[in-house]
């Protein structure tokens, strides 16, 4: 028996070059999984693999070419937290530089891997008849949830955000092993499937259930942290409110989380963490060296470390130097040479990116002020204060040029080389981490963002924004009030709770779509390979194209 589920298994990952968002009829059948109940095990099972192995996509390498590899570059390259410090033929710039075509390998891999996952799912939903037992149910519950987040991953990414509208074109909806039509949902469709599954996995994981493993696995409660979000995208602020407070009962949101001592080790540990409600389980045996989401991070004896912390990122996490964030997770790679450096863009001229002017400066014992040489002209570092926080600045041939002022720093191609390490360090390995989806922090600012928008309880959300600064190691003023956040330079809670969550989920694959669902801009002016740009909200190219392999074969309409 064991032989036929591994050759039903195998045929289910089989695809063919032709083959978009279905498989082969050769595939395990709900009729077969009925026939042997044990196999849904082996297939869900098999759900969870297809979100972190590598494939081959049409013939092409499948070196990199894993869900959660292009899923978190997708997500979170096109925001303002990163700096790509150079071009390169990995389809990372792509999606970088928001210069996508439907022909892109991460474009049409992660579409096609996608709707094989989702494929996987249906095959369990169709096959486990509910109450046959509460380990069944549970094996059902955590296929509705596999089902939710491969939808709402995609819809987030094909399709604009459900606040610009739920009459927008959405995704392929997919809600049963049948595939012999394919026609796009609207945003609002989807959204409300999305909703109906999470609910239901809540409900068939509510029955006695209990988790199979480690975190790897979906669980009730990661159902309820994915409705949440899903909520807050829907901008039912009142039901996340109520889901959050449900899911605490009566404990506090700081118990969910790791103590400021142990979140230095949070993200190599994900797995066994308890504020980890999902991540993409890999084992120390599954470690992708070269084409692992660090490498591009990070380069400690392995990886490219190419992508960095970017220079407004770092410029909010050094408002507050004791922010543990910034000093775990953002590596500065020191030059051998001490000393100290200035950094600041200037015009490329052979495109519209910006690259860095790296200048050495001393210290003036008698001003205190550090300074370099122009010529025969002393150049000073100045200070003003912007809404309170220092921010350096030099005048040069009659130009004001905002600066970094740092410890002298190694740089590639003149970008200052702040690794990030978010990603690594599993089992000692630099390129291995099992990347978290879903966790407790996200959830606290779920609430803390819908408290935001609701009347009468800013100070709610500033509450739920201090559990995650106090956690940082942050106290005194360096917590939020209402009476304070004037002086901050905020006029508004909800500016608060983003650059909270901007602060905490960096690298996370947040970002990018916490300011377009809010209708706000995306400033991309700082020194990298993008473009020198402000992305406004209402702009067609936030969402990624529809695969033109699947174009080709359904015929359905093509992104604006």
């Amino acid at each position: 028996m064991k032989i036929k589920l591994i050759y039903f298994i195998s045929l289910l990952f089989l695809v063919t070059a032709c083959d978009l968002d279905f498989f082969p009829s050769d595939a395990m059948t709900p009729e077969q999984l009925a026939e042997d109940p044990g196999g849904a095990v082996y297939i869900t099972d098999g759900n969870y693999s297809m979100f972190k192995d590598e494939y081959e996509y049409k013939g092409l390498y499948s070196g990199g070419n894993s869900y959660i590899r292009h899923y978190m570059q997708m997500a979170e390259f096109p925001s303002d937290n990163i700096c790509l410090s150079g071009r390169t033929t990995d389809v990372l710039y792509d999606a970088t530089v928001y210069r996508t075509n439907p022909t892109l390998k991460n474009v049409s891999t992660f579409w096609w891997l996608s709707y094989r996952i989702i494929f996987g799912a249906n095959s369990v939903i169709e096959s486990v008849v509910d109450g046959a037992s509460t380990q069944s149910d549970y094996i059902k519950g955590e296929n509705y949830f596999i089902r939710a987040i491969a939808h709402l991953n995609l819809v987030t990414l094909y399709a604009k955000p459900y606040s610009h509208g739920r009459n927008n074109l959405g995704i392929v909806l997919r809600t049963s092993t049948n595939t012999a039509n394919t026609t796009r949902a609207t945003v609002g469709q989807v959204y409300d499937q999305i909703e109906a599954d999470l609910k239901e996995a809540i409900r068939l994981m509510s029955n006695g259930g209990s988790r199979r493993g480690n975190a790897g696995y979906a669980s009730k409660e990661a159902a309820q942290g994915l409705l949440s979000r899903v909520y807050l995208y829907m901008e039912k602020n009142q039901e996340v409110i109520d889901l959050v407070n449900d899911m605490l009962k009566n404990e506090t949101p700081a118990s969910k989380l790791e103590s400021t001592a142990t979140f230095r080790n949070y993200f190599a540990n994900t797995l066994t963490s308890k504020e980890t409600l999902w991540a993409v389980a890999h084992t120390a045996l599954e470690t992708r060296g070269q084409s692992s989401i660090a490498s591009m991070y990070l380069n400690d004896g392995m990886g490219w470390g190419e992508v960095f912390s970017s220079d407004p990122l770092n410029n909010l996490y050094e408002r507050y130097p004791n922010d543990v964030r910034y000093s775990y997770f953002v590596i500065p790679k020191l030059h051998t040479t001490a000393g100290y450096m200035i950094s600041y863009p200037v015009e490329n001229p052979d495109d519209d990116s910006r690259a860095n002017e790296l200048q050495d400066v001393t210290l003036d014992p008698i001003s205190n002020k550090y300074f370099f040489m122009s010529g025969v002209n002393k150049i000073n570092v100045e200070t003003e204060s912007i809404n309170g926080y220092e921010q350096k600045y030099i005048m040069l041939n009659g130009q004001k040029h905002v600066v970094r002022l740092t410890k002298k720093m190694q740089n590639r191609n003149s970008f200052p080389m702040y690794y990030v390490s978010k990603f690594s360090y599993q089992d000692g390995d630099p390129m291995l981490n099992s990347p978290v989806m879903l966790r407790w922090a996200e959830v606290i600012l779920n609430r803390a963002e819908a408290y935001a928008k609701t009347s009468g309880k800013e100070a709610e959300a500033l509450a739920d924004v201090n559990v995650l600064r106090t956690r940082a190691g942050l106290s005194g003023n360096e917590l939020f009030t209402t009476s304070n956040m004037a002086t901050k330079g905020y006029t508004s809670v909800l500016d608060v709770v983003l650059d909270e969550r901007r602060l905490e989920l960096a690298f996370e694959g947040h970002r990018m779509f916490d300011l377009y669902r809010n209708k706000k801009s995306m400033d991309r002016k700082y020194a990298g390979v993008q473009p020198w740009e402000v992305i406004n909200h209402d702009n067609n190219k936030i969402q990624y194209p529809i695969p033109f392999d699947e174009i080709s074969v359904s015929g359905i309409e093509q992104n604006p």
